[in-house]
């Protein structure tokens, strides 16, 4: 499986969200052998919306799966707790990480639920969740739930 292919619909997703003015977070899901069901973004900003998270924007998008273990959630950012409950809610198999860096969600609780993480240090994503931190400070605190006066 080439997941750096995957990644790269999650990123298009990111970068039209930061080109929307929102939380560039990307995901998408797939079945075991790399379909796409579903794609998204966070769209806090845009639908006014603290629900809308990349990996839930994709996850409702895939609509009704009868079993998520062989699944792929693919997200250039890692999880936070939100999205992380969603992926052991619905024993999501495999998570693909674009970057852990600028947030490292919680990839070792999702580890200990059996999920098969998979990192890919990508520097886009990297590089484009730093330039939004720079640039929208307070809505990315209010995106990760801190409250930063």
């Amino acid at each position: 499986m080439n997941y750096e292919n995957l990644l790269a619909i999650a990123y298009a997703e990111a970068q039209a969200g930061f080109d929307e003015g929102g939380v560039p977070v990307g995901a998408a899901l797939f079945d075991a052998d790399g379909n796409l069901l579903g794609r998204g973004r966070n769209r806090r900003v845009q639908d006014n919306d603290p629900s809308v998270h990349g990996e839930t924007d994709a996850f409702r998008k895939a609509g009704r799966q009868t079993n998520y273990r062989d699944k792929i959630l693919v997200t250039t950012l890692a999880p936070c707790w939100y999205c992380s409950g969603l992926i052991r809610q619905f024993n999501i198999g495999t998570v693909v990480v674009g970057e852990s860096a600028n947030f490292p969600g919680h990839l070792d609780w999702l580890r200990e639920a059996g999920v098969k993480i998979i990192e890919l240090n990508d520097e886009k994503c990297t590089a484009l969740m730093r330039l939004f931190i720079e640039q929208s400070p307070q809505i990315w605190f209010e995106d990760i739930g801190e409250c930063r006066h």
